[in-house]
């Protein structure tokens, strides 16, 4: 993987380069190699008091490149993905000699947070506190996130699943399909889903959670 290519945010998706690894043969077209144990995590990223900002034009572009620059800087692949108003959940492939996923939150976070400062206001009783200036997070940020290592192929199809139908799941959309902001159209491309997947619902595994 190109660590240094760009993500390509567009009306169709927030489509990283990624390689796909370890998912069930659920599909006819699927391909994937195997999950290698211990490397592969599940993130639930979420907002300050679950503020809706994230979707913005601004907001992708910032994320974009704090993400770029993150990969640049600590390697990682990005297998799924999808950003809603108030929170990410996407899952990462990382070196096998290097799985400190939190130093990478934290850049990302911290960057995040620096560059686009100036384009948010704070609502009443949206200030943050002393701490959290201290730690960079300014009031953008939920200071933990949720992570989960990734079992075997099994778990991720159901945490890749979970993310795809997220949207629908919040209500925000009939069908992955219609939503613009997740993997869910490459993994179409590569005939990993029908296009259609979804949108007559599907079973989500109650142990999936984060949010």
């Amino acid at each position: 993987t190109d660590v240094k290519a760009t993500f390509s945010i567009y009306k169709g998706g927030l489509c990283p380069p990624f390689k796909m690894v370890g998912y069930q043969k659920r599909y006819a077209m699927s391909k994937y190699v195997r999950v290698r144990e211990g490397n592969v995590f599940f993130f639930t990223v979420v907002t300050y008091q679950r503020r809706p900002l994230l979707c913005s034009e601004a907001a992708r572009a910032v994320l974009r490149e704090v993400v770029r620059e993150a990969r640049v800087a600590h390697p990682f692949n990005i297998i799924a993905w999808v950003l809603l108003p108030e929170h990410i959940h996407c899952i990462w492939e990382l070196p096998e000699a290097d799985v400190d996923y939190s130093m990478r939150w934290g850049l990302i976070k911290k960057e995040f947070t620096k560059r686009m400062r100036c384009d948010l206001s704070y609502r009443d009783g949206d200030t943050p506190s002393r701490s959290r200036f201290k730690h960079r997070e300014g009031a953008i940020w939920q200071r933990r996130f949720w992570e989960h290592r990734i079992r075997d192929d099994d778990d991720l199809r159901a945490h890749c699943d979970y993310i795809h139908y997220n949207p629908v799941k919040h209500d925000m959309v009939k069908s992955p399909a219609s939503y613009e902001y997740s993997t869910f159209h490459r993994f179409v491309r590569e005939g990993k889903y029908p296009v259609d997947w979804g949108a007559s619902g599907i079973d989500i595994p109650v142990t999936i959670a984060g949010e």
